[in-house]
């Protein structure tokens, strides 16, 4: 895709962003299957081999990986086994269960059609539906050390110091 075309699918998003930006908010999710045995669990992305690209929203044609949805992903996977490494700590008896979450995106910030709409998401919310007999202290035990010990979701709540940069590549010159 040129800039010329990128520019022609964007045009129309962008339009109604600006004339209805509630439209510009969006919700992407993904979910994962804490296993029922061993310390996993998995993340169905529905795509074999993963490349990433703008999401329909943005002016994709959402074939290719939206990397919000997969920001969301890599936090439901890093919380589901992060749950499964606690439950078998703590002698949870953990049979099965569901991880789920949820982002909000206002699409005006990603594309500039607003300079005082965010860019990235503006909330995630995170929900574990658990097969287990555990009593209310023993889950709420379960949900601290998850939260506390999850990568991501950490990650999420006390932001790194990031920076990026562009790098010329050698071009296989010396």
């Amino acid at each position: 895709m040129d800039a010329e075309t990128l520019k022609a699918v964007q045009a129309p998003l962008k339009q109604r962003y600006r004339d209805a930006p509630d439209s510009a908010v969006i919700t992407l999710k993904a979910e994962g299957t804490v296993g029922a045995e061993g310390v996993t669990c998995k993340v169905d992305t529905g795509r074999a081999l993963v490349e990433a690209g703008l999401h329909p929203a943005a002016g994709g044609d959402g074939i290719a990986a939206c990397s919000g949805d997969m920001l969301l992903e890599a936090l439901v996977a890093c919380a589901g086994v992060t749950l499964r490494a606690v439950a078998t700590a703590l002698n949870i008896d953990l049979r099965g269960g569901t991880v789920r979450a949820e982002g909000d995106l206002d699409m005006r910030g990603t594309l500039g059609v607003s300079k005082e709409a965010p860019v990235g998401f503006r909330s995630i919310r995170m929900t574990f539906d658990l097969d287990t007999d555990a009593d209310d202290e023993k889950l709420a035990s379960l949900l601290k050390l998850t939260e506390r010990y999850c990568v991501i979701y950490q990650t999420l709540r006390n932001p790194p110091a990031a920076e990026a940069r562009i790098v010329r590549s050698s071009g296989g010159q010396n």
